[in-house]
């Protein structure tokens, strides 16, 4: 486990100095620390990092959940569903159909659906940040889209789980996805109505038992929501989305986000040990196929959320690359693949498919007026919505 800190942390480190985002650098350590490269080898069995990594996962979206609030989807209003519900519309469908057209199986081409059609909530922010567009015009719409995203997700999580697990016939599917929906609709309904009896529970002053306190409802839930067919990692996400709108919710955020950090990285990490790299060559070329795919659909997207909001090619482009990153919901519904025995190629396909765009996309962002220069002008766009002037990132931000 320190040898995977170590590891994780020193290509972190590295590719911090060229501008990289983490993820995709904590999966390559993996992959060249795991057995299935030549050279030393620090763990034989990536199952060895199992609980730590479902932990990671847990916490990662536990996080998400606190960052999300019912208010966003309100004070959005009808543009901000219409931008995520037309992103969605594009990206899931475009995956859906490319996952048909690979021929691999229905359940393959669902996840696919949902690998090509999610972005990376953790890259996007971080991109945000890096670039100084925490205070662009185009930001709410990116996070907007962000939010029903993470909505959406849940949901077809919980209807992927029942159909990946193998059920029997169509009435013992109805049965498995109505207890998942059931049990999503419970945890909704406390953190919509609960929020005061919540938020007694955890005002506690003492940090140690504040942090005790929120693990253990974090992981339990995620352990119950398993046992009713949702995904643990959804679980997770409904408990940060209940103790995120409490009054103890800011010094939550900021107590959990270094156990995010460690742990979200040994998640990254323990995915690279289970990759060959052998098996990337027989998939690359439908990798290179989805990565183009992905990025003509963010731009169609792009220029949707310009229109929808009277933005400029500028911003138009700023939302096409921003989003355009995919990550951790990604590597979710490979774990989920894997354990349902689904075609091998899954995993290499999706690792290739990750570490790209991860790397592509920050690049992107960065470079959006290149692609600004090409986009067709909005015609409620004449440079009055043009995109604000970036600000210059605070030295903590760098």
């Amino acid at each position: 486990m320190g040898g995977a800190f170590v590891a994780a942390a020193v290509l972190a480190r590295l590719g911090n100095r060229i501008g990289l985002p983490t993820i995709p650098l904590f999966i390559l350590a993996g992959i060249l620390l795991g057995s299935n490269t030549p050279g030393f080898v620090l763990l034989d069995d990536p199952h060895d990092l199992e609980m730590l990594s479902a932990l990671g996962l847990v916490l990662l979206l536990f996080y998400l959940g606190l960052e999300f609030h019912m208010d966003d989807l309100k004070n959005g209003g009808r543009k901000m569903a219409a931008a995520g519900g037309l992103y969605l519309a594009l990206n899931v469908g475009a995956g859906l159909a490319f996952g048909f057209l690979l021929g691999w199986g229905t359940s393959e081409a669902l996840v696919l659906a949902g690998v090509l059609g999610i972005s990376s909530s953790a890259i996007v922010t971080k991109t945000l940040v890096d670039l100084g567009r925490i205070g662009n015009g185009e930001t709410k719409p990116i996070l907007g889209i962000i939010v029903v995203e993470d909505i959406f997700l849940a949901l077809y999580l919980a209807a992927l789980q029942p159909v990946l697990s193998g059920a029997d016939d169509l009435a013992a599917a109805s049965l498995q996805i109505g207890k998942a929906f059931a049990f999503l609709l419970a945890l909704a309904l406390l953190a919509r109505f609960g929020t005061r009896i919540v938020g007694r529970v955890f005002a506690i002053k003492d940090n140690e038992l504040l942090v005790i306190s929120f693990l253990g409802a974090a992981v339990l839930v995620a352990g119950i929501a398993e046992e009713f067919g949702v995904a643990d990692a959804i679980g997770a996400f409904m408990v940060g989305l209940m103790l995120g709108n409490t009054a103890s919710g800011e010094r939550i955020r900021e107590l959990v986000h270094p156990l995010r950090d460690a742990f979200a990285a040994i998640f990254f990490f323990g995915f690279g040990l289970s990759i060959d790299p052998g098996d990337l060559p027989s998939v690359i070329r439908p990798v290179l196929i989805a990565v183009a795919l992905t990025v003509v659909m963010n731009v169609l997207a792009g220029l949707v959320a310009g229109r929808l909001y009277g933005f400029g090619r500028q911003q138009a482009a700023n939302v096409a690359t921003t989003l355009l990153a995919r990550g951790e919901f990604a590597l979710i519904l490979a774990t989920m693949a894997a354990s349902a025995g689904l075609d091998d190629r899954l995993s290499p396909f999706i690792a290739g498919y990750v570490l790209i765009l991860a790397i592509v996309a920050p690049l992107m962002a960065g470079r959006s007026h290149w692609l600004a220069k090409v986009l067709p002008r909005s015609a409620e766009a004449d440079g009055s919505h043009d995109a604000l002037p970036a600000r210059e990132p605070e030295p903590a931000e760098r």
